[in-house]
């Protein structure tokens, strides 16, 4: 089964796009696979793109390489300085073949500025020593910061490597100077005499050092990211904290034995390498995972092993490729409940749900995975709209383990005073109602979700409850019975949110978040507007799009009224079309952005001299990459600098969002009261927002619900849809990418200029506000005659 490349906004986001990079010959190829098996067993959690700069090697010399990593990109370069043209990535660690990796680069993948390298004592023309930037040494170059070196490195390879007949081959390293834009508008020029200098420098391989080309850009690193193995003369032992062992001499040389035992042990067979990294300890990227167990499973079947590549294959949304792999091995052996465990998640999330119970009940026999086990059966029972089986499954997960959030959870959601039939006493008559789809917040979860629903009903009149609307949670299974209930409903209304996301509750249905089989969607009789969605995948993210796409188009040919709530999610949506259903895709704001002007506060609420901060770490690795220790310093940095202003408080969404405060505290001293919006009534909630001077938040709702109440905004990027909406009111400065090198001032210095002019930055949201108003208005009217209201 094949699967999409990730979702790449990083343009939007600014998330920094990272690479391994090293230039290769036909004679160091060899070497080249040991360094990289080398770096895959003592870095198993990370996995970037390799890119091997060749000067023109055919393609299947690559097979090899191929084997060992599943992000191979090959390019052509005639010299080492092809590295500099490596337009798609924004940080590149450049290695040399002679080199083996002994340590964690977690510090490198870290590095934000300049070219970093490790400067060497080397002996010059005279004789002297003198430290020096070896040409062939580790380099960590930051694009932005060479920019003016692509020109350099076009002329070397146009000159060396391109084909009279291809000018324009996309496997040569190519490149244009210019102006990067990132969230926030910012916009940095490289140092282009400098960075041609080191281009040229590098691309004639001269002798001699690059600190005079360097100069400011250098960023010193400690000498264990590059240490020369001619300081080990004598047979002296490889120091233990080396990370990096670079050979100046043939490996099996005399006098450093040590040295040569080091690379040794990552000159391995295929299959001893893979069987190597399944040993390891602790944590793997779940992609060198999938790329490295199956040939394993294929050599030597074991019921271990596959588990081991259907978790790999779950944890990458290929749920139907770990079904494969599990259940032939499986059966129904009672021994074995993490297994089942894991296939029955991901039947589950295959929407196969009689098979998924099946397998998640023979895991909760066993006593160490009943809780979990229990806590998915209760799901499951609730998604098929079983609500009393959901609250025994619960109930049984609570008897093995009472302490179990997940079990809790369910007993209190499916309990009696919470069933659908509760409410149906206030239900007015089903030809007088809308039905609603939407995510309905419980509990402690997501305070936006809990506004959002409501909103929009409030675009449709003041009647919210359950005499005007009949409601159905998203991810509540669409059979024939729930089909007859919706039409039998005036209208079905599906949204708001980010419902076009694959992942946070998967099913095969329709790859998003509504769990509706297309055979039913078409036998939808009801009118149907699609409300203020939003395309919610994530930057980097990947999922099946052709799947996703063939629910789509159903979806918006079945629809009377197809609204996403920002420009970006249209274009995201209309690209996955056909060109005649793309025009039917229209704007409709998120209605908490207006939500002042669809029911005005009884009176106006003093501010307060507060200014609140949220963050968000759902998907942390997609939000922050290697940057979230960065994104905390610049934080620290930049709320003590508010904190002169005014008093600094923390607005919690969900309960995991306090997880800032906590790292906030023990890295950088610095304490902040925290408002658990998560327990508050949606009144509340916008209450408090009316009253904050200034809202930084991370999350959409922790930017929109403020706009809307008329509070100023400023947004950490680390979602396209926070840039999508502020580009949709022309305010993509109120923006700021998480990965901003400079975010703590540039934090500063916008939240100090809204803080010391406040009317105006109220008047400015104001008027921000009016269009989406004009838009949300002309809908609305539009719907009333849809839905005969």
């Amino acid at each position: 089964m094949s699967h999409s490349r990730a979702d790449d906004r990083s343009a939007v986001t600014g998330r920094r796009r990272i690479a391994f990079a090293v230039h290769t010959d036909a004679g160091t190829l060899p070497a080249l696979a040991t360094l990289l098996r080398s770096l895959v067993l003592t870095n198993p959690a990370v996995c970037e793109d390799v890119v091997v700069l060749h000067p023109g090697l055919p393609d299947a010399a690559f097979d090899g390489l191929r084997r060992l990593h599943p992000r191979v990109l090959t390019r052509r370069a005639s010299t080492r300085a092809g590295v500099l043209g490596l337009r798609d990535h924004d940080t590149v660690i450049v290695l040399d073949p002679s080199m083996v990796v002994l340590g964690g680069l977690g510090e490198l993948l870290r590095l934000r500025h300049g070219v970093a390298a490790v400067p060497q004592v080397w002996g010059d023309a005279t004789g002297a020593e003198r430290r020096a930037v070896l040409p062939d040494g580790l380099l960590v170059v930051q694009r932005v910061d060479v920019k003016g070196a692509v020109d350099t490195v076009d002329a070397v390879d146009a000159a060396d490597t391109a084909d009279p007949a291809d000018p324009g081959d996309p496997g040569r390293v190519t490149g244009a100077t210019g102006a990067t834009r990132v969230a926030g508008g910012t916009e940095v020029l490289g140092a282009t005499d400098v960075a041609g200098a080191l281009a040229g420098r590098l691309a004639s391989a001269a002798p001699g050092g690059l600190d005079d080309v360097l100069g400011d850009l250098l960023v010193p690193v400690d000498a264990r990211y590059d240490f020369r193995t001619r300081r080990l003369h004598g047979g002296l032992p490889v120091p233990s904290g080396v990370a990096v062992l670079h050979f100046d001499h043939a490996p099996d040389a005399p006098g450093h034995d040590p040295a040569a035992e080091a690379r040794r042990r990552f000159e391995l067979d295929d299959d001893a390498f893979r069987a190597a990294y399944r040993a390891l300890p602790g944590g793997k990227h779940p992609e060198l995972v999938a790329h490295l167990a199956p040939p394993l499973l294929a050599a030597r079947p074991s019921l271990d092993l596959a588990r081991t590549v259907a978790d790999g294959y779950r944890q990458q949304g290929r749920y139907d490729e770990a079904v494969a792999v599990l259940a032939p091995v499986l059966d129904d052996r009672a021994d074995a409940p993490r297994c089942h465990e894991t296939l029955g998640l991901c039947l589950m999330a295959l929407s196969r749900y009689a098979e998924a119970e099946t397998h998640l009940l023979l895991a909760a026999a066993a006593p160490d995975t009943a809780p979990r086990a229990f806590a998915q059966l209760a799901r499951l029972a609730w998604l098929c709209g079983r609500d009393a089986d959901a609250h025994a499954y619960a109930r049984q997960g609570l008897s093995a383990d009472p302490t179990d959030a997940g079990c809790h959870s369910w007993y209190i959601r499916t309990g009696v005073d919470a069933r659908p039939e509760a409410g149906a006493a206030a239900a007015g008559p089903a030809d007088e109602q809308l039905a609603h789809v939407a995510l309905f917040a419980e509990g402690h979860e997501n305070a936006g979700d809990k506004v959002l629903p409501e909103a929009v009903r409030q675009c449709f009149g003041p009647d919210t409850g359950p005499g005007r609307w009949h409601e159905r949670h998203a991810h509540l299974l669409v059979d024939d019975e729930a089909l007859d209930r919706l039409n039998a409903r005036r209208g079905v209304v599906v949204g708001g949110g980010g419902l076009f996301l694959p992942d946070t509750s998967p099913n095969s249905n329709s790859h998003w978040q509504w769990n509706v089989p297309d055979a039913l969607l078409r036998r939808l009789t009801a009118p149907l507007a699609v409300f203020a969605v939003g395309y919610n995948v994530f930057d980097g993210q990947k999922y099946r799009r052709a799947r996703f796409a063939e629910s789509l188009r159903v979806l918006v040919e079945r629809s009377a009224f197809f609204g996403l709530r920002n420009h970006g999610s249209i274009d995201r949506v209309r690209e996955l079309l056909p060109e005649e259903l793309r025009e039917r895709v229209r704007h409709q704001p998120c209605p908490t952005t207006v939500a002042d002007l669809l029911v005005p506060p009884a009176e106006r609420v003093p501010r307060s001299d507060t200014v609140l901060v949220n963050c968000a770490y759902d998907r942390s690795g997609l939000r922050f990459g290697h940057d979230y220790g960065h994104f905390l310093a610049q934080l620290a940095g930049a709320l003590r600098s508010v904190r002169g202003r005014a008093d600094v408080r923390y607005a919690a969404h969900m309960p995991a969002d306090e997880k800032f405060v906590h790292d906030l505290r023990r890295e950088h001293g610095l304490s902040l009261p925290v408002e658990r919006l998560y327990a508050l009534s949606n009144d509340a909630i916008r209450d408090l927002y009316r009253r904050a001077r200034l809202v930084i938040g991370m999350r959409g709702h922790a930017g929109m619900i403020p706009f809307g109440c008329g509070t100023p905004i400023l947004s950490l990027v680390s979602h396209p849809k926070l840039a999508y909406f502020l580009s949709d009111i022309d305010r993509p400065d109120w923006g700021l990418s998480v990965h901003d090198r400079e975010l703590g001032a540039r934090l500063a210095e916008r939240a100090a200029a809204i803080l010391d002019d406040h009317d105006a930055a109220v008047a400015d949201v104001r008027a921000a506000q009016a269009p989406l108003w004009r838009t949300t208005r002309a809908n609305i009217a539009e719907l009333r005659g849809t839905f005969r209201m």
